[in-house]
């Protein structure tokens, strides 16, 4: 995690709607004055993730307002376009499981450095010091761009080609996905638990009709099986 946080700083979370990012929200609320969130509509397969992570807002609102007294806007951002130069099975049919390179048939490549760069131009306009992102380098599916020198490296070309003093806080980058189930149980109990468990989409194949001790899911997608995992993991160690 980048701890070059300051005080009173307003914070812009990049916001899917997952387990990872819904739990970097409750974090970034309790650490910073004020919270934004920004989506993305990337050109993905499923809009699921579009259209839970609205409920999961609205409902954390409800739940947490205290908290909620200091979240903010929410921003989606349609860059569509992105997908027709970023083919991965998120974005479209993919016949593989894995591509030459070793890497798995969902990476869609540049998303978060596109992503990051988007955030950080709304970041201008809306007076945000800080950027906050769920990317994870310990149970992850070797992405490149979800790396914290990847991250180190986009904060100073953000800082440098864009003449912002951004941080970058990534405080699950060193986490586990049991260690993240229990990050949300300190941020919130049970309560933001059970909430992430039913308003939060991670599955890759965007199924929304089986619901799991760990959420809704397929079950046997990569992000299922990682969550499901960390779940049992973290269940174990209660």
């Amino acid at each position: 995690m980048n701890t070059q946080t300051t005080a009173l700083a307003t914070a812009l979370v990049l916001f899917s709607g997952g387990q990872d990012s819904c739990t970097c929200l409750a974090y970034a609320l309790e650490q910073y004055d004020h919270v934004e969130t920004i989506g993305f509509i990337y050109g993905q397969t499923h809009h699921v993730e579009i259209q839970t992570r609205t409920v999961f807002l609205q409902n954390y609102r409800q739940q947490f307002p205290e908290q909620a007294a200091r979240l903010g806007d929410d921003h989606v951002l349609d860059i569509s376009g992105f997908a027709d130069i970023s083919h991965s099975a998120l974005t479209g049919a993919v016949a593989t499981a894995r591509r030459q390179d070793g890497l798995p048939d969902t990476y869609v490549p540049g998303r978060n450095l596109i992503f990051l760069i988007a955030a950080a131009a709304l970041a201008d306009r809306r007076g945000a010091d800080v950027l906050v992102g769920g990317m994870c380098e310990t149970d992850y599916s070797g992405y490149p761009d979800c790396r914290r020198n990847a991250m180190d490296a986009m904060e100073t070309s953000i800082q440098l080609g864009m003449g912002l003093d951004i941080v970058i806080d990534t405080p699950l980058m060193q986490l586990t996905k049991a260690e993240t189930w229990g990050m949300a149980m300190e941020l919130g109990g049970h309560k933001l638990v059970d909430l992430i468990v039913s308003d939060s989409h991670t599955c890759y194949a965007g199924d929304r009709t089986q619901l799991a001790a760990w959420g809704y899911g397929c079950g046997v997608c990569e992000a299922c099986t990682l969550r499901a995992k960390g779940f049992a993991v973290w269940q174990a160690s209660l």
